[in-house]
């Protein structure tokens, strides 16, 4: 008689298209996860097949690196996005009918609002990421039982040549340079307009509150979002070269309405998007990206608050 594969002992009794974690999973922290053993095709990082189980996968989904097979299918991505982008709508009907309750607007003055208030965006963001972070932590915490870090992609760094404190001082200090390399770029493709995430930065409060939630929020939920929940799909349906790209591709054209079409623009910042992505499939972890896209966000507040005095002489503001 043949022996069961050891992953079938651990299939969820709750729905066989998700895997229970592996035996000795570690507490459900941001980035635990045990060191990788070998190296798949591509020159990804990936720990033994028997690590992580492939229920619900393809057989051929059996020889991916651990951080892609991951238990969610496009189905589960379709329903995400589709919460996404309906939860977005429902706050920005919501803000809207309690501005107009609070302040008494009529429909211009709302419009404006919403394109001018830093306080407005910044709070309607800020509910609107931990929207997203709830609807993740429920599909695979609660509703799998599954950890929800280590799952969703998050595991500790482990460098090849480097300690893991000093690796991680790599991916900040690259995000840094990234951020400057991006910064000169722009400076050929921007257009003489103001674009519309400009329009916030109009006093010193609005502009604290909108490079605050850039830096101690977007990082966070954006590489959860990006490369841990889309990137594993988009790299098992089509390979890892044009998950990566597709990746960085959704993530710029995301960012777009922020910057009112201005193309040239939008194609930098899927060139970081590609970039955080690439770091990220190399890796084997949502914390280097995290690492990288910190760098990159921090290096753009530091830069902004040292050209206006600590956003005291802002550029038509006040």
């Amino acid at each position: 008689m043949q022996a069961k594969d050891p992953s079938a002992r651990l299939m969820s009794t709750q729905d066989d298209n998700f895997p229970a974690p592996p035996p000795g999973e570690p507490d459900d922290e941001p980035g635990e996860s045990a060191p990788p053993s070998a190296t798949s095709a591509g020159g990804l990082l990936a720990p033994p097949p028997e690590a992580l189980p492939s229920a619900g996968l393809p057989s051929r989904d059996a020889s991916l690196p651990e951080d892609l097979r991951t238990p969610w299918s496009w189905a589960y991505l379709i329903v995400f996005v589709l919460f996404a982008f309906a939860s977005l709508v429902f706050l920005d009907m919501t803000f809207a009918i309690l501005a107009m309750i609070r302040y008494h607007l009529n429909l211009t003055q709302l419009q404006k609002l919403a394109m001018t208030s830093a306080s407005w965006v910044t709070a309607r963001q800020a509910v609107w990421f931990g929207l997203l972070m709830l609807y993740l932590f429920l599909m695979i915490r609660v509703r799998q039982g599954l950890p929800f870090w280590r799952t969703i992609g998050w595991r500790k760094l482990h460098p090849r040549s480097l300690a893991p404190g000093a690796a991680a001082i790599v991916y900040l200090a690259g995000g840094s340079a990234l951020a400057i390399a991006i910064s000169l770029a722009s400076r050929l493709v921007r257009p003489n307009t103001k674009l519309p995430i400009e329009q916030l930065f109009q006093s010193r409060r609005g502009a604290l509150l909108i490079m605050t939630l850039a830096v101690l929020g977007a990082p966070l939920v954006e590489e959860t979002v990006f490369r841990g929940y889309i990137y594993p799909v988009l790299a098992r349906s089509f390979g890892v070269p044009l998950g990566v790209l597709g990746t960085g591709v959704l993530f710029g054209l995301v960012h777009a309405p922020q910057l009112g079409g201005a193309w040239g623009v939008v194609a930098l910042l899927v060139t970081v998007g590609v970039v955080l992505t690439y770091v990220r499939a190399r890796s084997g972890t949502v914390l280097a990206s995290f690492l990288l896209h910190l760098g990159y966000n921090s290096m753009l507040f530091l830069a902004a608050a040292v050209s206006t005095g600590g956003f005291r002489h802002l550029p038509g503001g006040s």
